[in-house]
């Protein structure tokens, strides 16, 4: 019989080791914070010539008061913007219903309710609002009722000012830049006390131009302040109407049409037909605008690819007569001298690109960028499409976009060489998208509350010592028992 006892010692000292744990770790524990989980946010943003939809994730706990926003997911809308459902309201609202479906999978279900979803519509809809505000408050109603019938929450759908399209879109860049906050080694993050980064947007209706400036702005129209993961940006930002790539090439095309006949920006060989409503039809040609024209007209213009005379042409854009200001940019517009380091991206991005790819020059300089650009603009149009082949329609109108970029940036903001160098163009920062999407959602987390730590049962490290102290000592005591119950055996 007692053997049997003996046989069974290790075991019971086993037994009793694990209830005597059990009873102290319920004694020793405490509250213990869960990892933050992640929220979620939908921005739809409404260009001129297309939409795209974002998802944004961060932590539930914020920093600073700012979330660590980065890009989950996107979605490219099918069709034009949401501005060209003039005629057809509801087909707004109906375009968006594949990118929202996708929307649905990508946000886990449990976090459906508390994801902000917001449109913004840019300066196509500025356009229309302002030839035809019927058409755009139906537009918006209609998006508004197709963004509603989702599960998210919809903060809604509204058309952004030319300031906010420039100044979110200096956020996002200097965001993605780490300019603002960046994750250091020892795993905390801190601001980098390092200078910002001017953004320069180039849209199919409007452009902007924003960099943080040291003094106050002569035209406090041109100047907003912001807070952002504790630290203050004085920031000037301007955005030109009618100066986006679309509508420039209209204004060209309506000059064209009433003196020259013939257009000097596009190749030689090149002949298309124009409708004259889609020339006079937006508020930005209506200075140019015949008195009494047939709308439904249509009239044969032929290029002459003539790089001189294209430039010319481009310059008249640039009104730089008066200015009431110390100095100004162009249109009587104040700005500051362009400071530091830029970064240049939509039709910028693209423009620069397609004349890297087909001149073979760096456009690393001004002079490059001209000379790119009047290779460009003196190519017929069988060589060109012999050099760029399935570019289609846009083809013939990349000598007036190149020509306007440099003239841009040289007549109108006042790049000189040693500035240009300075300029960045890019389309994404690694895999997020440049625009004013994710600095609106930057933006948008400082109002949304952060969601307080989950709490759960944990052990304190001492009571985890103590506990597997006792075990290694009860394991010794029974292999010991054990040693000696096999020696007696013998």
């Amino acid at each position: 019989m007692a053997g049997k006892v003996l046989s069974l010692l290790p075991l019971l000292l086993l037994a009793v080791a694990g209830l005597v744990g059990l009873l102290l770790l319920s004694f020793r524990t405490r509250d213990v914070p869960e990892p933050p989980g992640l929220k979620y946010g939908i921005v739809l943003d409404a260009g001129s010539s297309h939409t795209s939809l974002f998802v944004y994730k961060w932590p539930a706990d914020k920093e600073n008061d700012t979330g660590i926003v980065g890009q989950h997911s996107s979605c490219d809308v099918r069709g034009g913007g949401i501005s060209s459902y003039a005629d057809n309201p509801s087909g707004a609202g109906q375009s968006l219903v594949e990118c929202l479906d996708q929307a649905l999978r990508d946000v886990p279900k449990n976090r459906h309710a508390g994801t902000p979803l917001y449109l913004g519509a840019t300066a196509g809809m500025r356009l229309l609002h302002l030839t035809n505000p019927e058409a755009s408050a139906s537009i918006l109603a209609a998006v508004t009722q197709t963004l509603s019938r989702y599960p998210f929450d919809f903060r809604g759908a509204h058309i952004l000012s030319g300031q906010d399209e420039g100044v979110f879109g200096w956020v996002t860049v200097n965001y993605l830049l780490e300019n603002f906050i960046k994750y250091g080694w020892v795993g905390r993050w801190f601001p980098p006390k390092k200078g910002t980064t001017g953004a320069m947007d180039l849209g199919g209706a409007s452009t902007q131009i924003t960099f943080e400036t040291a003094s106050p702005a002569e035209d406090p129209a041109s100047e907003v302040q912001l807070c952002l993961y504790g630290q203050r940006y004085r920031v000037y930002t301007h955005s030109f109407l009618c100066y986006g790539r679309d509508q420039v090439l209209q204004r060209l095309l309506a000059s064209v049409i009433q003196t020259q006949g013939f257009h000097p920006c596009w190749p030689r060989g090149y002949v298309a037909k124009v409708l004259l409503q889609d020339v006079y039809g937006s508020p930005c040609t209506a200075a140019q605008r015949p008195q009494t024209f047939n709308s439904n007209a249509s009239i044969s213009v032929s290029g002459s690819g003539d790089p001189a005379l294209c430039q010319n042409l481009v310059m008249g854009l640039f009104n730089s007569s008066s200015c009431h200001f110390s100095r100004c940019s162009f249109d009587n517009t104040f700005q500051p001298p362009v400071a530091g380091n830029f970064i240049a991206f939509s039709a910028f991005f693209y423009t620069v690109n397609f004349l890297r790819i087909v001149t073979g020059l760096p456009v690393a300089s001004l002079q490059q960028l001209e000379a790119a650009t009047v290779t460009i603009c003196s190519q017929t149009w069988n060589e060109l499409q012999t050099r760029a082949p399935g570019e289609g329609s846009r083809l013939a109108d990349y000598c007036a976009g190149a020509t306007f970029v440099w003239q841009l940036m040289s007549r109108g903001y006042g790049f000189d060489e040693r500035a240009f160098g300075r300029v960045t163009f890019q389309q994404k920062a690694g895999d997020t998208a440049i625009g004013w999407a994710l600095g609106y959602m930057l933006n948008l987390t400082n109002m949304i509350p952060a969601d307080p730590p989950g709490l759960r049962k944990g052990s304190e490290f001492g009571s985890w010592v103590v506990l597997l102290l006792l075990f290694a000592a009860l394991l010794l005591a029974a292999l010991v028992l054990l040693l000696r119950q096999v020696r007696s055996v013998k």
